[in-house]
């Protein structure tokens, strides 16, 4: 009884691999003739054929045929799954030691890759132009794809993660930039350019050897050597500016002093920071920041007129006035500035009306003090109003105008 079932059990084993060519010959020629819904209908038929015993014979080409009838001659809209059956494919016969249809299938891949990779970058630049989030978020996930189909592309995870930050899917974003910072990436890489020498345009090459024989062969001129720069503290910033997109305060200050670490000189950091600590209601460190900002970047107006308003609000009048004039010597069109350097100068004019007041039943006391101290304060912060006006024309202004215009008792101003 048991030789019986052993000749049973190898007529069983004959006929699935009899079974399981039929299928696979008939796979071969729907593919050839482009039927791909058929050839993968033949192969779900021979799948369930392939054991231990018969896969190393037909699996590589039952493998290949699989791949070829899901990639359609490039028609499927499902890139992962055509990708991975091209993966699948190279793994196999990797793993096999034998290369029959790898090289043919590594080139698609490679086709597919850079296909996702390009319409990823024309999603994003879509919506550079219309501001779609959904637009940036659809590039977020072609960069990912590309990168789960060759893991040693992690550029295009940085490119994911850029896209998804610009897409406002935050919590995404952060996930990828840190995953880039455990995988110790840096993106470092060379670049080498040319120019075309028929149409001038720049062209790319993935290695020296490649550029240097079109050189060579007088395709291309002014070849360059480019070594893009480590992304590390980019990827920090960004890090610590996806806290401030979400509101998160504390941890945004936390990410800012890492980010800070690896880029001392990064003057937009510290403008972040400042500008947190403002939204806390901190503003003596606001002003702080922004000083220390001033050291990193000397001829920013902007900032001369923001520690100008910290100052004024501290009453430090002299500082802030200061400040301000600072503003407009590197900004002359500054009107905000110029109003402020009148307002600075109109603070003085406080502890003097008080003491006008104080000698409000003495006439002559009370008309030396206006014409003697006051007065000249008015005067003083007149040509600064005006110049405000003149820059950028506004009701308060205006009326801050006539007010000083009829304290100096200048009629034809008002009028």
């Amino acid at each position: 009884m048991r030789k019986q079932f052993i000749i049973v059990s190898a007529l069983f084993v004959g006929m699935a691999v009899s079974a399981q060519k039929s299928e696979i010959k008939t796979a071969e020629k729907a593919v050839k003739s482009s039927d791909y819904p058929a050839a993968l209908s033949a192969l779900s038929q021979a799948e369930g054929l392939i054991n231990e015993a018969n896969a190393k014979k037909y699996k590589a080409k039952f493998l290949y045929l699989k791949a070829m009838a899901t990639y359609a001659n490039g028609a499927s809209k499902d890139k992962m799954s055509v990708g991975e059956a091209f993966k699948e494919v190279i793994s196999y016969e990797k793993e096999m030691g034998k290369q029959k249809y790898s090289t043919e299938v590594e080139g698609l891949l490679s086709t597919l890759i850079f296909d996702l990779k390009e319409t990823a970058t024309d999603f994003y630049k879509e919506g550079a132009k219309t501001k779609d989030l959904e637009t940036f978020n659809v590039a977020g996930k072609g960069f990912y794809e590309a990168y789960l189909l060759n893991p040693a592309d992690t550029s295009s995870v940085d490119n994911a993660a850029m896209s998804y930050y610009a897409g406002k899917k935050y919590d995404k974003s952060m996930e990828l930039y840190k995953f880039l910072l455990e995988k110790g990436y840096t993106g470092i890489y060379t670049q080498f350019i040319a120019k075309s020498k028929e149409t001038g345009e720049v062209q790319l090459f993935n290695d020296e050897k490649t550029m240097k024989f079109q050189v060579k062969v007088g395709l291309v001129v002014e070849p360059e050597t480019v070594v893009k720069e480590s992304r590390r503290a980019g990827i920090l910033a960004r890090i610590a500016r996806i806290h401030i997109a979400k509101e998160d305060n504390d941890n945004a200050l936390i990410a800012i002093g890492v980010a800070r670490e690896a880029n001392p000189g990064d003057y937009s950091l510290l403008i972040d920071e400042a500008n947190i600590y403002y939204r806390k209601g901190d503003t003596q460190k606001f002003k702080e920041k922004l000083e220390e900002a001033i050291t990193l970047n000397p001829t920013d107006a902007t900032l001369y007129y923001n520690v100008g308003v910290m100052n004024l609000d501290q009453k430090n009048i002299e500082e802030a006035i200061r400040n301000f004039k600072k503003a407009v010597e590197l900004k002359p069109d500054y009107g905000d500035a110029y109003n402020n350097i009148g307002a600075a100068i109109l603070q003085k004019a406080e502890v003097v009306v008080e003491e006008m007041n104080e000698n409000s039943m003495d006439f002559d006391k009370y008309d030396a003090i206006k014409a003697n101290k006051l007065d000249p304060i008015y005067r003083e912060a007149l040509p600064f109003y005006e110049k405000s006006y003149e820059l950028s024309p506004s009701d308060s202004v205006r009326a801050t105008l006539n007010g000083i215009y009829e304290n100096l008792e200048m009629e034809k101003r008002v009028k």
